[in-house]
């Protein structure tokens, strides 16, 4: 649905659910996403929740697959939409290390942010990252956001407090 030179943001299938399953039950890959602790996910569960979703009908909202090179790389959303406000957050994993440090995310990032602000009139979106994930940061800066505000040692990560780090980006006036 979304293209950029790298990626294609689509829906998620259900072909995508073992792909998905190996993300969601990667150390690594749930270190760097950060948020809460690291727990595993069964197949059975990942797959109860996406049947849970696609039998509401209707859109899939904004969250998306990403794919590159013809296959599923990770998974990105927008969510946490305050429409008084016009505000949303925006959230990111690239699960296949392979694509790490290689522009992929930074792509990411700038195509849910122009689909934010072109297509959805937010004015804002935000996000939240581990204050140790600077390859992160690196992609966010890169995309325009700018950190906001850093609650000191507020998340327990991999055995040590990490500051959680608030950015934001504001569309471009009219």
């Amino acid at each position: 649905m979304l293209k950029g030179q790298k990626v294609l943001l689509r829906a998620m299938e259900e072909g995508d659910l073992e792909r998905l399953h190996t993300f969601n039950n990667d150390l690594e890959v749930e270190l760097a996403g950060g948020g809460d602790p690291p727990m595993p996910q069964s197949h059975a569960r990942l797959q109860a929740e996406f049947s849970q979703r696609a039998s509401g009908g209707g859109r899939d909202n904004a969250s998306f697959a990403i794919e590159a090179e013809g296959k599923l790389i990770g998974m990105c959303a927008l969510f946490n939409f305050d429409e008084t406000a016009h505000t949303c957050e925006l959230g990111i994993t690239i699960g296949d290390k392979a694509y790490w440090g290689k522009g992929y995310g930074r792509e990411v990032v700038a195509l849910l942010v122009e689909y934010a602000f072109r297509y959805r009139n937010f004015r804002k979106v935000w996000l939240r990252v581990n204050g140790k994930n600077e390859r992160a940061q690196k992609a966010y800066r890169a995309a325009g956001f700018v950190e906001e505000g850093r609650l000191k040692d507020h998340i327990w990560s991999a055995g040590a407090y990490d500051d959680l780090v608030m950015m934001g980006i504001f569309r471009a006036s009219d």
